[in-house]
């Protein structure tokens, strides 16, 4: 006790460890209570942010719906939707999709510096005309393969043949055995005056071949091999023409290469985009279910939806239908003996799938069109009938096709024809203000390269590869995510202008040769710029000028390689897609005299639309 407080005394501060010993017990007692205070209201502050939080959130959709379980005795909206209404309450609630889609910070309806760009496929001075380099003694005759569209690219570039060769050129005939079996010939489906008329500066057209000494020419039958340059046809067609004086080029699709001068691509831009008019009768068809559309509403989007069961078979691709599903497509799947077994979820993650009807709806909604926008539908016998569209159509009531515009007796005339029912669809797609491809196929590639060239009108490609990754994960998202998700993944498949660089994809998809830029938006923002291209032409032709005004931007020629330039039929341009590979093994074979056994459909007759 002695030594505490002699230690105590010893302190320089003796009242300093008492008043220090207070203090810290104090502060203890203060936290004691005070604490515990705190901590609860920070608890309630949680609770309240959780529920805040669950109350604002989108509903979201099942993993099972997002998979788009189509065929499985009901879609992923209930069955028996009663009316548009109802359609549209049960569709928000079970996909959370808003009424007026997705928030697009610019206009829809329209492609960004679309006013800069024009099409231009005037010659140039030094393409000779025809009157100057046309032998006489020299005819070309081809028949064409596939549907509509690919029949169309066989045209385009037997017109570029035939200038190639000096030769002239006899009216096209139309592949009457494929797949299709439409017995229409040129004229039933074309304006042949025009296309003999319009193109007589560049090449000498005839409807038949003349007679000789009292007979009719009978043509040398020949082949080309895919990817053929102006060499190759001088190397292969020109010793056997000069001797036989007329060749029938058959099965004629994708004869000539995409590296071509800029003249000889110009040609095919004139004959692609200008000589070929659809008949009277189907223009007549097509413009008034176009008015129709438009009488419903000032915009429209088309899809060309391509969900038939060959498309779907042919892909290897699976869509939840179960047993069933897997029995009928492979079914379908074994007519084309080349086809390997497939690896469905390796073709879904690469984006060789064409997306289901829900899928195209719901990215539709992400990249903002609402659901009060009208849907023109081109396609043929969807798999799954009505129960496959209901989802579609729950987001887009004004779901309309030409069967919808049309009364029974207007469409009677061309219902036994697939060709024709297919040109009415590709006017109105043409007309229409946005236009939207399931598939890479002919009519998508074709009406990609003509809205590019007159005027960049939107075409939506879906990157089906990212979008498929999204949709499988979407019910981990609200729906403006979502959204906001889809938007950015479709950057560069929207149609705008330099997507796609020159030279890149099939030329009639990308025709960068005929793209002219002007940077004077007050002369580009005239919608008639680019139609003086047209009246030029047709002034030529009237006054019979061989000449042509020289184009005010000469392009430079194409150097990119072959390899570059081409992609075959079904591919997607941004992955490397086996199934284009599949498809070329096959018409390689068919080049080298392979051919496929009569029952065995060729896959770009049937895929080709």
């Amino acid at each position: 006790m002695s030594k505490k407080r002699r230690s105590d005394a010893d302190t320089p501060f003796p009242g300093l460890r008492q008043l220090l010993c207070d203090v810290f017990f104090r502060r203890r007692r203060f936290y004691y209570h005070v604490l515990p205070l705190l901590s609860a209201l920070a608890g309630c502050v949680f609770v309240c942010f959780v529920a805040l939080f669950l109350l604002v959130a989108s509903p979201v959709v099942h993993r099972d719906h997002l998979h788009l379980t189509l065929f499985h005795g009901g879609s992923s909206i209930d069955q028996g939707i009663e009316d548009e209404s109802s359609s549209n309450l049960e569709m928000k609630s079970i996909v959370g999709v808003s009424g007026s889609g997705g928030r697009f910070e610019r206009d829809v309806w329209v492609t960004d510096q679309s006013s800069f760009f024009y099409g231009c496929s005037n010659a140039s001075k030094k393409f000779t005309p025809a009157a100057e380099k046309t032998d006489p003694d020299r005819y070309l005759l081809i028949t064409t393969s596939g549907g509509l569209n690919q029949q169309r690219t066989g045209i385009t570039d037997a017109v570029v043949a035939a200038y190639i060769l000096n030769a002239t050129l006899v009216v096209p005939k139309l592949d009457q055995n494929s797949f299709w079996k439409d017995s229409s010939n040129f004229a039933e489906i074309f304006d042949e005056d025009w296309f003999i008329k319009f193109l007589s500066n560049d090449v000498q057209i005839i409807k038949d071949l003349p007679m000789e000494v009292g007979k009719t020419l009978t043509p040398h039958r020949m082949r080309v091999p895919r990817k053929c340059d102006p060499e190759c046809y001088e190397k292969h067609v020109l010793p056997v023409l000069k001797k036989k004086h007329a060749v029938r080029l058959g099965k004629f699709d994708y004869r000539l290469s995409n590296r071509l001068t800029t003249d000889l691509q110009k040609l095919r831009c004139r004959v692609n985009y200008h000589a070929l008019k659809f008949t009277e009768e189907i223009n007549e068809m097509g413009q008034t279910l176009v008015e129709r559309m438009k009488i419903k509403s000032k915009h429209f989007i088309a899809l060309h939806l391509r969900f038939e069961p060959d498309m779907l078979a042919f892909s290897g691709c699976y869509y939840g239908g179960g047993q069933d599903e897997k029995e009928e497509l492979g079914k379908i799947r074994k007519r084309w003996k080349s086809l390997h077994a497939s690896n469905p979820d390796k073709e879904r993650r690469q984006g060789r799938c064409p997306l289901t009807p829900e899928e195209v709806g719901l990215m539709l909604r992400g990249l903002g069109f609402g659901s009060d926008v009208h849907l023109y539908v081109a396609s043929g016998e969807v798999y799954g009938g009505e129960e496959t569209l209901a989802p579609l159509k729950a987001m887009f009531p004004n779901y309309h096709t030409k069967e919808t515009l049309a009364s029974p007796e207007e469409l009677t005339p061309f219902l036994p024809f697939s060709s024709r029912m297919a040109a009415i669809d590709f006017i109105v797609c043409d007309e229409s203000n946005v236009f939207v491809s399931n598939n890479n196929g002919n009519m998508a590639k074709i009406l990609a390269g003509r809205r590019r060239y007159f005027g960049h009108k939107p075409t939506i490609r879906p990157n089906a590869k990212k979008l498929n990754r999204l949709f499988m994960d979407r019910n981990n998202m609200t729906w403006e995510q979502f959204s906001s998700k889809v938007q950015s993944y479709q950057v560069g498949f929207m149609g705008e202008p330099n997507e796609v660089k020159p030279g890149r994809g099939e030329f009639h998809e990308n025709p960068s040769a005929c793209i002219c830029g002007n940077y004077d938006s007050n002369v580009m923002s005239d919608p008639s710029h680019v139609n003086q291209i047209h009246h030029n032409h047709t002034e030529d032709v009237n006054e019979n000028n061989h000449g042509y005004n020289e184009t005010s931007n000469s392009t430079k020629e194409q150097t990119a390689t072959e390899d570059d330039q081409e992609w075959t039929g079904l591919e997607y341009l941004d992955i490397g897609n086996d199934l284009g590979e599949r498809r070329l093994h096959t018409l390689i074979n068919s080049d080298l005299g392979v051919r496929p056994k009569p029952e065995q459909p060729e896959l770009e007759e049937l895929f080709s639309d």
